[in-house]
């Protein structure tokens, strides 16, 4: 395996923001740091993920999360042409969203990559005719802003990347409809906004976060908030916010060299203490030891 990619090398602090047409071909299981959205735009391959394979052709739409491991197998005699999009997740504010009042429809970006692994990548979003034509040209217009760097590039890019997103998640809705058509649409509501404040504790889960912040985020309560989580996962906010944090900090230990105190930092902790206390309860072991007893995959 190659590791966890850094941002460093695609990106800047500033604009995390990279994306490039490419003919991909196989590459080995490898993790990065920043969210990657990938639209194949022509060939077929074998797109593992979490130690599974699924076949992905053109028209398809998938998402992976920072950390998550995959990988390509591209066959003698086969092509796959993509178009990689690599961005952290504070490209694109809070404050817009909520300025655009589009939190609440953008189910794909938040929900999606959070089903598990046989529903998310055998019932993946795949476009075709004028949907498939409509993202291409976003993707196209958004090269060619990077290419240029004409003034206000970067703003332009930004509300690209929220309309792509907000475009998504209509086809992703739609299709929610199709394939399931059995729950009621309260159900399906509840259920997607449950997995959209998942979603969001999964990918700012280093930031501080309070019940305050992402009740306004939500729109609604601190009470509905953990009313809808236990509905659907289980736990509180707060429960699933140390369980992502603790996964995090599992792979950081694992797939770097960093001290146990800048793993804490990294993963949303400033007190070490809590930390070593919640990962002791949540894996049984402390950070250190966790990492003496496991064999890093770097080594």
């Amino acid at each position: 395996m190659q590791g966890i990619l850094s941002s460093e090398g695609y990106m800047k602090e500033e604009f995390p923001f990279w994306i490039m047409r490419v003919a991909q071909g196989s590459i080995a299981e490898h993790g990065h740091e920043f969210v990657e959205l990938v639209y194949v735009v022509r060939g077929c391959a074998v797109h593992q993920f979490q130690g599974s394979d699924y076949a992905v052709h053109a028209g398809d739409v998938f998402i992976i999360n920072p950390g998550e491991i995959h990988a390509y197998v591209v066959e003698p005699g086969n092509q796959l042409e993509i178009i990689n999009v690599l961005f952290m997740p504070s490209l694109i504010s809070d404050a817009l969203l909520s300025d655009l009042e589009i939190t609440g429809s953008m189910d794909y970006f938040y929900v999606h990559p959070f089903l598990k692994h046989d529903v998310r990548f055998n019932r993946r979003l795949n476009l075709q005719g004028q949907d498939a034509a409509a993202v291409l040209a976003l993707l196209e217009s958004m090269i060619r802003e990077v290419g240029v760097r004409h003034p206000g590039h970067k703003t332009i890019i930004r509300l690209q990347m929220v309309e792509l997103l907000v475009l998504l998640s209509r086809y992703y809705s739609l299709m929610q409809r199709q394939t399931r058509p059995h729950p009621s649409p309260r159900q399906l509501e509840r259920e997607l906004a449950a997995r959209r404040i998942y979603g969001y504790l999964e990918r700012n889960c280093e930031k501080k976060l309070t019940l305050e912040s992402l009740s306004g985020l939500f729109n609604v309560s601190s009470r509905q908030l953990n009313r809808l989580m236990r509905e659907e996962y289980g736990k509180s906010v707060f429960d699933a916010l140390h369980e992502i944090r603790i996964e995090r900090a599992k792979h950081l230990l694992l797939e770097t060299d960093e001290k146990v105190i800048s793993v804490a930092t990294m993963v949303g902790y400033e007190d070490q203490s809590f930390f070593n206390r919640l990962f002791v309860r949540h894996v049984g072991c402390s950070p250190s030891q966790y990492r003496q007893e496991s064999t890093p995959s770097w080594t």
